[in-house]
């Protein structure tokens, strides 16, 4: 069956999770791991697509609850883009674009296939309030109708002391650029 965690899988990603969760108090403050370990084990089809950003290195973290809600958001807190997600163009139609020296994947359809959301430019930023990321690496972000209509996509990076936020072609896709996601259980 598609999308299925194994028992011994389920253990492993959860042991993976606290040892982050522990070691970076300064993401997820007032958050208690023991409910984020009962919604983790309530949710197993979510826990694979955590599996699958583990599995491309994102080292996904969680980084805010939303009381009203009742989820925890998680986002790909690696340092530099995660590397098994890397030398992707934006999205389908850019991917479709190219003639020759197509990429593996794109970034969209990536996440897709993974069951996450790119991070759009908010929480980028939000990201970049918990440390320093992409300090040599790029990622695409979920980029706005207005600008994808016109070829373009966007991405963000980290340098100077300040997030940048960049433009390119869609169909363009570079070995430091990949994109982070978000997941909300």
């Amino acid at each position: 069956m598609k999308n299925k965690i194994s028992q011994e899988e389920q253990e492993q990603l959860i042991s993976i999770l606290k040892v982050r969760f522990e070691k970076n108090t300064n993401r997820h403050q007032n958050i208690e791991w023991s409910k984020v370990e009962a919604k983790l084990n309530e949710n197993p089809d979510k826990l694979w697509s955590l599996l699958q950003m583990e599995k491309t290195e994102g080292e996904p973290d969680v980084v805010s609850y939303d009381k009203t809600a009742d989820k925890f958001t998680f986002f790909d807190c690696v340092a530099e883009s995660p590397k098994g997600r890397r030398s992707l163009c934006y999205d389908r139609k850019a991917l479709d674009s190219r003639k020759e020296h197509k990429p593996k994947n794109s970034a969209v359809d990536m996440a897709v296939e993974m069951g996450i959301e790119l991070l759009n430019e908010e929480q980028y930023r939000q990201l970049q309030e918990l440390g320093n990321f992409d300090t040599k690496t790029s990622s695409w972000i979920a980029t706005p109708d207005d600008v994808r209509k016109h070829g373009g996509a966007v991405f963000c990076d980290f340098r100077y002391g300040r997030v940048f936020l960049y433009h390119n072609g869609a169909e363009s896709y570079y070995a430091a650029r990949g994109f982070r996601g978000f997941l909300k259980i």
